[in-house]
């Protein structure tokens, strides 16, 4: 009879997550993209609290905070097409740091209480998000190794989440008590992101050497 196929090893999520963060670790293109998407998303979930909110206190209803977000969707997948359309495409880590440059300005637009420049706001949340996430896909392509590619890009996907999930948690109360406050934070947040890519080293692909493939 002919012999069993072999089976690879079962690997836990554990192991797969800490294989992923070991691989952006050892990476320093990497490491900064992934920090500093997981910094911008701590203010893109905060702005998206307080979405419900501006709608309410701006356009005449919580529903129209719905609105806002597909307004921001949409944005995002202009801003891709655009992008994608052009001949000589800016380097990923260029766009990634461009599109937190761009969410630091939208939630101090939307602090100003003024439908236009909420609307304008969200658009421009939105034409940076899209860019930046395609971006940071770039970035993990490009520079995990493709036994861990896998792995990197759940890791990436925990952490990222984690991070909007950080946002949303501290700005809920915090837009309660002050709307424009939240707002701030989310722009601060996005600040911080930008000095994160830029204080990060990204000029030398690894850090220590790439384990050997059965070491994982």
């Amino acid at each position: 009879p002919p012999p069993a196929p072999v089976r690879p090893p079962a690997t836990s999520v554990v192991a797969d997550l800490a294989a992923g963060l070991r691989a952006i670790a050892r990476n320093r293109p990497l490491a900064r993209a992934t920090a500093t998407s997981v910094v911008s998303c701590v203010g893109q979930g905060a702005l998206l609290t307080c979405c419900p909110l501006l709608g309410a206190a701006v356009l005449g209803g919580a529903d129209r905070g719905a609105l806002l977000l597909s307004a921001s969707a949409a944005s995002a997948l202009v801003a891709n097409a655009v992008l994608a359309r052009r001949p000589r495409p800016p380097r990923p880590d260029t766009v990634l740091l461009g599109g937190v440059l761009l969410l630091v300005l939208a939630p101090p637009l939307a602090a100003t209480g003024h439908p236009v420049a909420l609307i304008a706001a969200l658009l421009l949340a939105g034409a940076a998000e899209g860019p930046q996430l395609t971006a940071l896909f770039a970035v993990r392509h490009r520079e995990a190794p493709e036994r861990l590619r896998g792995q990197v890009f759940t890791t990436g996907a925990s952490l990222k989440i984690s991070g909007f999930a950080v946002g949303a948690a501290f700005a809920g109360p915090l837009a309660a008590w002050s709307l424009p406050g939240a707002l701030m934070a989310a722009g601060g947040c996005e600040a911080l992101a930008a000095l994160v890519f830029v204080c990060l080293p990204g000029d030398a692909e690894a850090i220590v050497p790439d384990s050997p493939p059965g070491a994982v």
